[in-house]
């Protein structure tokens, strides 16, 4: 789950972190009076979960409340990378004198949480990896024995920093380290972390991502967990029934009962020319109400000219699948070719039940994709 920098900020601020004044805005006058109030020029950020928001115009600079107000009425409304802003972060101007990064987030190839740190803040950490790797500090961090200020202090030591400001960075990133455990935290980021005139480091612009399956932690957040502003809206409806599910920009829609399976149907219609249109993970053993529920959010969607319905029957019985696949063609407003592959539990019956309805069930993984990217071009 993605949080708005705003939110962010505030969780930073809680455990000591530095963080510019200011407010959020969702109306031009409000962004006018939090800019009076700081007395000072401001940044008004556009509040969206996406990265490279600068780039796309979705930052800009006022040094007055006049000008603040004009600069929110242009931002508040626009549609910047996809993503309507209807709020604004409207926070003091620092005066920057270096420029850092900092990060704590998931390696899944170590399979251990990783620190990096950069004294070349305020670009993608991708261009600085690819141009410049030696500027960049890496820690894998062990599980059990977690990770410390000497743990920072190492890592840092490969650049040429002054003692006083070694010790402040390294306190950030030690508390970087805090949040990120406390929160079940997938990413915790600063960039930039910026050294102001005065020496002090303040979190100019920071994101975090939290663990969905850790949610339940997380009273504050429980609320999101149901209703995400990025959610396209097949999305949000499958998350309030409960289903894992996922848009894709192709036209065959994806059914199946477990993440791996799902994930292996996608690659193969990709791998045999055909452009998936969705991942949905009906679960182990669901039943018939949901797997119907599924199937039908899946036809609904416009693009989708064809699905591919593919279950290995263990504890989810094929019978059952069969029997929603066929009240979601009695049931749907919007009907689509259907292709089924069932294999495992009731496999037998769950093909005679689509046969009644005029579905052919195939054994064969291959042969019923090769059917489906067939009906999806007729």
């Amino acid at each position: 789950m993605k949080l708005f920098e705003y939110e962010a900020k505030k969780i930073l601020k809680e455990y000591g972190i530095p963080i510019p004044r200011g407010d959020t805005a969702s109306n031009p006058n409000k962004a006018e009076a939090i800019t009076n109030e700081i007395g000072k020029p401001v940044a008004l950020k556009s509040q969206i979960l996406v990265s490279g928001r600068g780039k796309a115009g979705g930052i800009k600079f006022a040094d007055d409340n006049k000008r603040a107000k004009r600069v929110a009425s242009d931002l508040l409304g626009r549609t910047i990378k996809g993503c309507v802003v209807t709020s604004l972060l409207v926070e003091e101007k620092l005066d920057v004198v270096e420029q850092f990064y900092a990060s704590i987030t998931v390696d899944r190839q170590a399979k251990k949480y990783i620190v990096l740190a950069s004294t070349s803040g305020g670009v993608d950490i991708e261009e600085v990896a690819q141009s410049s790797p030696d500027k960049i500090a890496r820690h894998w961090i062990d599980p059990a024995t977690g990770f410390s200020q000497s743990d920072a202090l190492a890592m840092l030591s490969r650049f040429s920093l002054k003692k006083d400001i070694a010790t402040k960075l390294a306190t950030v990133i030690n508390t970087l380290y805090q949040v990120a455990m406390e929160y079940d935290a997938e990413l915790v980021e600063l960039n930039p972390l910026v050294q102001t005139a005065s020496g002090e480091f303040v979190a100019a612009d920071s994101r975090m991502i939290i663990d969905d399956n850790a949610i339940f932690r997380h009273a504050e957040f429980k609320d999101r967990s149901l209703k995400r502003v990025d959610d396209t809206p097949n999305e949000a409806k499958a998350r309030k029934e409960g289903l894992a599910y996922v848009d894709l920009d192709g036209d065959i829609g994806i059914v199946g009962n477990g993440a791996g399976l799902v994930m292996a149907t996608i690659d193969l219609v990709q791998t045999m020319g055909g452009r998936p249109g969705n991942f949905l993970d009906i679960g182990g053993g669901g039943n018939t109400e949901i797997t119907k529920k599924g199937i039908m959010l899946v036809m609904s969607k416009p693009e989708i000219k064809a699905v591919l319905v593919n279950v290995l029957g263990g504890i989810t019985r094929c019978d059952v699948v069969a029997e929603a696949i066929a009240q979601s063609l009695n049931e749907s407003k919007t009907k689509k070719p259907i292709v089924a592959r069932l294999m495992g539990t009731n496999e037998e019956e769950g093909a005679r039940i689509l046969e009644q309805v005029g579905i052919k069930s195939y054994r064969d993984m291959e042969e019923a994709t090769a059917e489906v990217i067939r009906t999806r071009g007729e």
